[in-house]
Formats: C-alpha cells, structure tokens, sequence
C-alpha cells in the first residue's frame, strides 16, 4: 500500500495520547508469563511486534486473554512448556533476543523463526554470551531458524562491548534462570525497563552504574500500566516543532532517563518543549509533553546519548534538515543493524526530497536549514521507522511525496496517521 503525503498548509493544534510503550508490553507479557499466577496488564500495545510476543508466550504454555480492547490477563504457570510448533517472531527482533534468553535455560527444545527482514538481523550478539552460560544453541551463522534445546546454565560475568538493551535483557532473563551469580556489565546505560521491571515483580536483581547484577529469581504476578511510547511521541515532538504556529499536548508519555535523549537534543536544539504532570506508574515515570514551533539551531549528537535515542535517530535527521547550521550525528552504527541499514536509507530517501545529507561511517552530516521539495517516491524498506520519519518529512515539503508499503507503521504504531489528522484539523 502506498501513501501519498501532501505538504501541510496549516499548523498541528491540540491534544493527543500517544499509544502504549512496545518496549513496555513485550517486556509486560513475557515476565507476566513467567510469574506464577494472574497479572494484568492495562494498555497493552496492539502493535505487531508485541502481539507476536504475546503469541509465542500462548504457545509456551501462558493463558492470555484481552479483557477489553488493550486490558491484558496473563495467568502464568511459573514453568513454561514445550511448544508444538515453530515459534514465529515475525519482525520482531526484540521477541526473538529476549525469547533466546527465556529458552535457553528450559527443559525442552524450540526453534525461533521470522519474517525475511528479521532473518537478516544479527543474533550472535545474544547466542555467544548465552553459550558462555552453558545454553545449547544452533543458528545459521547466528541468523535464525535459531535452534534452542534446554540447558542447565550458570551465571557468568560479561562485559558487552555495545549498549544494547536487548542484549542487555537476553542475559538477565537467561539469569532467572541460571545457577549463581549473573552480571552484565555495558559501556553506557542503554534503556532499563528490563532492569525496573523485573524489580517491580520482586526479582533479585541490583544495578550499579552500567553494572547489573541478577540471582535465579521466580517473578511475582502484578497489575502493570504501560507507559505511553516516547519514541511513537518523536514524531509529533518533530513535527510539532518543524511547523509553523504549531502548539500540541502528548499526554501520557514515558519519561524513562533512559529514553528521554530525544527530549535533550530538542532542548539542545532550541526546541520549544515542556514537560507537565509528572508521575511513577508502575515504576516508571510517565507525564504530557506541550511542544510548540521553534527556530531550531544545528548541533552534535554523540557518545553516551545515542542509546538513549537509537530508535528516534531516524527522525531527528529529518528534524535536522530544518535547522540553522551543520548538524553532525556520530556512534551510531548499530543503526546498520535494525530493521535495515537506516543510515543508508535515511540519507537515500532525503536526499531524494532535497535535503543536504551526507551518510558517514556512524552516522549523518545534516546541512540545513532546507526547503525540503518532494515530489518523489519514497521507499521505506519494509521498515516502520523510515516509513513515518518521511512521513514527517512530507509535511514540510514544498510538493507531495508518494511512499510505498506505508503499511508497515502498523508494526509499532497503528493510530499514527489517525493521530496527525486529528492534529490537523
């Protein structure tokens, strides 16, 4: 399906609530699946990729059920059981990383399969420190069908030579499971909801610094509230402060310090953006965005932030092109290594509409600020990210801009089109 997005004429004006956190509902249905009795878990996402975790966790054993259109209930049995059939992750690479972590310690044998875009992802950074723990594993070059037969594992002290949080959460939940002491330790804090999940559902599990530090643990059931999704929120943030007389409210958004970069470059940008209402739900902290238009200035985005906001460095290149001076964006290779390369696409796709980028080994120099032209058919290579960062960059171009298989934003984000007309109108 393609999408054709004319320029915006008008400003974005008004309130929206941004959708529930991915990252929080496939964290949410999985632990819940591994407690022992009914959790219930209230704004679940409705996204693909946590569906697809929420199926696998159905077919090892988990009874689970919507109560309502995005209300949970989980009842977990405290042991998982053999699946008969193949566990199909879709696209999900976040499912397919946790999930070799929570199989690896199992009783019985799995297999982890995915759709072509996830075949090519690389899982060897999960399936060698899982082998170090004693986990019995067989891949094709460490991409899937992923093998799994069940081990007796023990824990060990690693140190990972990326910031990855799903690495980072492979191990810990391997660790659940595991005899002794499991400590994993990362350059720089990538995002914790792993970390104050599993807290929240009384794991043993201590963190120091980059350092943390988990114990066999059996979780306990809790009710859980998903966080809105600060990274689905990125869009509006971008867009909000790119168009002319733009004044909007995102409510319910998560704050989480480990995701929050994205609010920091705008701020270090001169973007107008203020947050209101703050609260701790579920142990994590959530409130509403008021983000208005602003003359925005270049800067450098580097070093410990860039896992702070991987996932929105897409968008802030579009959010680049509309600022005065050079903007410089470093560190970020393992964006090679997402749903596709999105630094090649990023840069391909954008300089297709006019802008002034150029890809370098880690990342993108961003010349601005630009009248973006459009006119143009842009690809999104079967990856949600690029198809609503163009999006975006659609609205402030001078001509309309075509983008195929616009579908794939039902991936992570099914209401976004929705969500901007109603800014819209």
């Amino acid at each position: 399906m393609a999408n054709m997005i004319p320029p915006v004429k008008k400003s974005l004006n008004g309130s929206i609530i941004i959708p529930s956190d991915k990252s929080v509902s496939h964290r949410a249905v999985m632990f819940a699946s591994l407690a022992k009795g009914e959790s219930v878990i209230h704004n679940f996402s409705r996204g693909a990729d946590p569906i697809s975790s929420m199926e696998i966790c159905s077919a090892l054993g988990a009874d689970i059920k919507f109560s309502d259109s995005n209300t949970l209930i989980v009842n977990g049995k405290g042991l998982l059981s053999k699946p008969v059939n193949v566990l199909n992750c879709g696209n999900s690479g976040t499912t397919m990383r946790f999930m070799c972590g929570i199989l690896a310690g199992q009783t019985f044998d799995s297999v982890l399969m995915g759709d072509e875009s996830l075949s090519k992802r690389p899982m060897k950074r999960v399936i060698e420190p899982l082998t170090l723990m004693g986990a019995n594993i067989i891949s094709d070059n460490y991409h899937e069908p992923i093998k799994i037969s069940g081990a007796d594992l023990h824990g060990i002290s690693y140190s990972s030579k990326i910031s990855s949080a799903q690495v980072k959460s492979c191990l810990l939940l391997a660790g659940l499971n595991a005899n002794g002491l499991t400590e994993y330790t990362e350059p720089s804090i990538s995002r914790n909801h792993s970390e104050l999940m599993l807290k929240y559902m009384n794991a043993d599990i201590e963190t120091f610094g980059t350092t943390n530090i988990i114990r066999k643990s059996v979780l306990e059931p809790q009710e859980i509230h998903v966080i809105g999704d600060i990274s689905s929120a990125a869009y509006f943030i971008v867009a909000a402060n790119i168009l002319p007389n733009s004044d909007i409210i995102i409510r319910n958004v998560g704050l989480n310090a480990t995701r929050t970069g994205i609010i920091d470059v705008i701020k270090a940008m001169g973007g107008n953006i203020e947050i209101l209402d703050k609260k701790i739900v579920s142990n994590e902290l959530v409130g509403d965005l008021r983000v208005r238009y602003s003359q925005l200035k270049a800067c450098t985005i580097e070093g410990e932030i860039i896992p702070q906001l991987i996932d929105e460095l897409p968008i802030i290149s579009v959010l680049a092109t509309q600022a005065e001076g050079q903007t410089i964006i470093k560190n970020a290779e393992d964006l090679k290594n997402k749903e596709t390369n999105r630094i090649t696409a990023m840069v391909t796709e954008l300089k297709k509409v006019g802008a002034d980028i150029v890809e370098t080994e880690d990342g993108f120099i961003i010349n601005g600020k630009t009248k973006l032209q459009g006119d143009a058919e842009i690809n999104t290579y079967f990856d949600h990210r690029i198809a609503m960062s163009m999006y975006v960059a659609g609205l402030v171009c001078e001509k309309s801009i075509l983008i195929k298989d616009f579908e794939w934003v039902n991936i992570s984000f099914p209401e976004f089109e929705k969500l901007f007309n109603r800014l819209m109108q």
